[in-house]
């Protein structure tokens, strides 16, 4: 049986948002892991970055947040420290004051909480589905990876539903902002400092800013308390509430990070599907797969290609000696796909345990607040739809976004036969 992978030929270039429209080099990385764990990439759009691409080096850094600091950005681009202090949210920020955010809000996306909303997820498939059934050939990424996140995220946000779409297409463009598909303010070729206070240097912050603004009005006009938002602004524990620039920017990642990452997951399942059909089969078969086919999904997907940080000190790895300053690149996407760590990487295996993937950071102080939501959300959508189908297939070449920092199926055509 053929397994899909995307192959490249040469060495790719991890600096350009073009090299991964076919999706993430893996047989750069897999060279990169073998012969040269340790690289330095130079870039014309900025500072170099150095690249680190084996698991349990990732592993080691990861958690070493006074060597390797989030604390002056999450991606390769160059900020001055005013933009970064304009943009930042608690991801952009190190023990102790990360923690402090984290303790506020991670009640809202605890195990437990999350649990509670299983029946809401199962009962918002039921509509996705039926229509995705009555097409029988449709874009699957439009029709299914994106509505389930998108509805849950009112619930969790406590917005109006019909502000959904609006928020979801804004958070596109907000984090796909190297993507024509997405933006007309494309962050690699436009020139301007008009947006550079905004995250992701994004028209679309501006636009979530004033939403977030008029949407905490309302609320609390009207004593509503539902969604996290109310979570997040209660004083802690000496008195303090969260800045309003601070609440904006936090709002902003809401809206980009909750959608993304279980709709690009959400998406690739579907892809390997397609490519793997047993796997359909063992998911109908039940029982234990359960347990371990969301994260092994996940990993599959790699939503989130890398995270940046900068090093606070000198630091020898490899033979090889990061400078302090230096912008330093952890890539889940190579991370997910280390064959030291996992057997067979490039196919998707539903039973696959132990799966230590790093596609939520874990490990280290920033590990995925929604993790256990997304988790949850592919568990619940790829058990109602293998109730219904009998075949699910490819109806098309797929499509990937223009970026180097989200992985995602941005276009899925597939056909779909029910039972």
């Amino acid at each position: 049986m053929t397994v899909w992978t995307p192959t490249d030929d040469g060495f790719a270039d991890l600096s350009s948002h073009d090299t991964f429209m076919n999706g993430s080099p893996h047989n750069t990385f897999a060279r990169l892991r073998r012969d040269d764990p340790i690289s330095w990439t130079g870039w014309d759009g900025g500072e170099g970055f150095w690249n680190i691409v084996r698991h349990a080096d990732i592993t080691e850094l990861n958690r070493n947040w006074q060597v390797m600091s989030s604390a002056r950005g999450i991606r390769m681009e160059d900020q001055t420290y005013e933009e970064y202090l304009a943009r930042r949210t608690f991801q952009e920020t190190d023990p102790p004051e990360h923690m402090k955010t984290r303790m506020k809000v991670g009640k809202a996306f605890s195990r437990p909480v999350v649990a509670d909303f299983e029946d809401q997820i199962r009962a918002l498939c039921q509509p996705i589905l039926d229509e995705a059934l009555e097409m029988g050939t449709f874009d699957a990424t439009k029709i299914i990876a994106r509505k389930l996140p998108m509805m849950m995220l009112g619930q969790i946000l406590g917005t109006p539903e019909e502000d959904l779409p609006w928020l979801v297409e804004k958070g596109d463009a907000l984090i796909a902002n190297t993507d024509p598909d997405f933006t007309d303010h494309v962050l690699d070729k436009m020139q301007t400092d008009e947006y550079r206070m905004m995250p992701f240097n994004s028209p679309a912050g501006a636009e979530l800013f004033d939403y977030a603004k008029e949407l905490l009005a309302k609320k609390n006009a009207a004593g509503d308390t539902s969604g996290v938002l109310h979570y997040i602004l209660q004083p802690d524990k000496d008195g303090n509430v969260m800045p309003e620039n601070e609440f904006r920017n936090f709002f902003c990642l809401l809206v980009a990070a909750g959608n993304d990452t279980t709709r690009y997951s959400i998406a690739a399942g579907l892809q390997a599907m397609c490519h793997q059909p047993e796997l359909l089969g063992q998911m109908q078969e039940g029982g234990d797969v359960w347990a371990t086919a969301p994260d092994e999904i996940i990993r599959w997907a790699t939503p989130a290609l890398y995270f940046r940080r900068t090093a606070r000190c000198d630091h020898e790895i490899h033979g090889k000696t990061i400078r302090e300053g230096d912008k330093v690149l952890y890539w889940w996407a190579s991370a997910n796909r280390d064959e030291t760590m996992f057997e067979n990487p490039n196919r998707v295996d539903l039973m696959r345990s132990p799966n230590r993937h790093m596609s939520f950071g874990q490990g280290g102080p920033h590990v995925c607040l929604g993790m256990h939501l997304a988790r949850l959300e592919v568990r619940v959508l790829f058990e109602e739809l293998v109730k219904r189908v009998k075949l699910i297939e490819p109806a098309g070449p797929h499509k990937f976004l223009r970026s180097n920092f989200v992985g995602g199926i941005k276009e899925l055509p597939v056909t779909l036969q029910a039972k």
